[in-house]
């Protein structure tokens, strides 16, 4: 690996119109209930430490950890100043869990009203304790959606100054075409990593470059299943590339894969799930691994288990 020469401290535009973000984004999933149980002051912790290397924008959903993490996070950042100001928040909505704290629902399923969207939004205020959402996503598309709708929920947010951009998140070309017709949207946070190819072949990506928005992505490690003990034939088969390009640019396979998605011309923002700062800082070093085309195309093909056509 040649030395570091990216500007880890600078933002990227997600569209002509939209917010900047940190080149690589903290997906906080994991932060809370649904993963490392972080108290407070390790969360606190892991935000300045993630701020300081230049990670700034932190993913949060409203369901998240039984809609408990952002609460934690909330909590996390009540007394720490001005740390907010440095930062970019994006939540979603959309889904509702069946939870003890929504009794109101009794099964999971997805909910795109206005007023829904509009409350899912007053809640996370409240629970990050911010006056101000960066980045709003619907979270799931809704076969019950109504665009104009969801259109005038954004519109009421974005004139209060309670949100200032939206996107979607897991959507179709063709859901995202019809949402985007009634208002301007920013991202679409999709899976992709090598064992998700979906996104390279189903237009997705392509949608993205037409439309000159940067997708996010979630998963990018597959959930760790390249460093399972018991690897399924495919991971296998990825893995025997992914240790040859580690070997030659002395980097983690995790760092292969981070790099192999930033090639895209898309320019997909990562989402990275971990609470270890030595993970989010390697994934941040991948921006300085520049694959060649065979390189990311091996990788490719080893996940398809044969040459391209």
């Amino acid at each position: 690996m040649r030395p570091l020469l990216i500007d880890l401290f600078m933002k990227v535009q997600i569209s002509k119109s939209g917010p900047k973000f940190s080149r690589i984004v903290a997906g906080c999933m994991n932060w809370g209930e649904w993963g490392a149980k972080l108290n407070e002051k390790d969360v606190l912790e892991l935000i300045n430490r993630c701020v300081d290397i230049g990670v700034t924008s932190f993913d949060h959903a409203d369901i998240y950890g039984h809609y408990t993490t952002e609460i934690l996070f909330g909590k996390a950042l009540k007394n720490s100043g001005s740390l907010r100001d440095k930062m970019q928040f994006i939540t979603k909505c959309g889904i509702q869990l069946v939870a003890p704290n929504r009794p109101e629902h009794n099964l999971k399923s997805y909910n795109t009203s206005k007023q829904h969207i509009i409350k899912s939004v007053e809640n996370s205020l409240l629970n990050l304790n911010t006056d101000y959402i960066d980045l709003l996503l619907i979270h799931r598309p809704s076969p019950l959606m109504h665009p104009q709708e969801i259109a005038e929920a954004f519109e009421e947010l974005q004139k209060s100054g309670k949100v200032l951009h939206f996107g979607v998140s897991n959507f179709t070309t063709s859901q995202l075409e019809v949402l985007d017709a009634h208002f301007p949207l920013c991202t679409n946070q999709i899976e992709v990593s090598p064992l998700q190819l979906n996104p390279f072949t189903d237009g997705t990506l392509d949608q993205c470059l037409l439309k000159n928005i940067k997708p996010m992505a979630y998963s990018t490690l597959a959930g760790g299943q390249f460093f399972t003990q018991h690897p399924s034939e495919q991971v296998k088969r990825i893995n025997k590339v992914l240790n040859k390009l580690s070997d030659k640019y002395k980097a983690g396979r995790d760092q292969i894969i981070i790099a192999w998605i930033l090639k895209h011309p898309s320019a997909i923002l990562p989402v990275i799930g971990s609470t270890k700062i030595q993970r989010i800082e390697a994934a941040l070093t991948s921006l300085n691994i520049e694959l060649s085309d065979e390189e990311w195309f091996s990788i490719y093909e080893a996940s398809l288990g044969h040459e391209v056509a």
